[in-house]
């Protein structure tokens, strides 16, 4: 059989994009990187995604959907410009973000902390350093080893310099300095919890998870539509209690 110029041509297009047809389907067919972490092979967490597989390519709304961290917690912990989309933020420009400070804020960090906020597991080669608002995040939590929490409060970064988020859903860190224990209206979570009072029993009094430690007790009350009086008396009782 004879081909011709025509037929010829006609079979190599149908070669072509008959055999990128077949790879779409089949899922062989990639054009761009999933940005999904590699996964552990075996032992407990078999199948779970590997912080350590983080790049700085990805960005918070990549580790939110492959780890289920809020973005809105990356964002607060990493203190992102409040004009910035938390979700299309790439980690890469964290060290953009803190170029100026001692020690980097970057990939790393973002591995220890999903790590640490995930309960996966993480090895830790090298000093690693977290925002003092990632760190704040982690201990409200509950769930850090007396190693890790050691590790996160000696590795913590004050900075004062970040750029604040100023979103409906997150506050302000209350700065003021008190020796009084009691709630006011601009009392935030977190300072409950630096008074000792646990996150089980925060979470007991307003019938709810522990928000992020960071918005002030007032505000999630007005949120929630909850009486922030009546919320405030309750835990102020457990303020007291641990009072000397």
């Amino acid at each position: 059989m004879k081909l011709t110029s025509k037929t010829l041509a006609g079979l190599i297009l149908l070669i072509l994009f008959g055999g990128i047809a077949f790879s779409n389907a089949t899922g062989w067919w990639q054009t761009e990187s999933s940005k999904s972490p590699a996964t552990f092979t075996d032992g407990e967490f078999a199948g779970q995604p590997n912080p350590a597989d983080i790049r700085g390519s990805y960005t918070f709304g990549d580790i939110s959907r492959s780890f289920d961290v809020p973005v809105q917690i990356l964002g607060q912990a990493f203190g992102i410009p409040a004009e910035a989309d938390a979700a299309t933020y790439a980690i890469k420009d964290l060290e953009t973000l803190y170029a100026d400070q001692q020690f980097e804020i970057g990939t790393a960090s973002i591995r220890l902390f999903v790590a640490f906020y995930t309960g996966l597991p993480y090895d830790l080669i090298d000093d690693t350093y977290l925002p003092a608002t990632a760190v704040v995040i982690l201990k409200a939590r509950g769930t850090l080893s007396q190693e890790q929490l050691s590790y996160v409060e000696a590795h913590s970064l004050d900075l004062g310099s970040a750029p604040p988020v100023t979103t409906a859903a997150t506050a302000e860190i209350h700065t003021d300095i008190t020796t009084e224990r009691i709630i006011k209206g601009k009392t935030a979570f977190q300072e409950l919890l630096d008074w000792g009072v646990s996150p089980e029993m925060i979470e007991q009094v307003i019938g709810g998870r522990l928000p992020n430690p960071l918005i002030k007790i007032k505000d999630y009350c007005t949120e929630k539509g909850l009486d922030f009086e009546e919320i405030k008396t309750a835990l102020q009782t457990e303020v007291d209690k641990l009072q000397p």
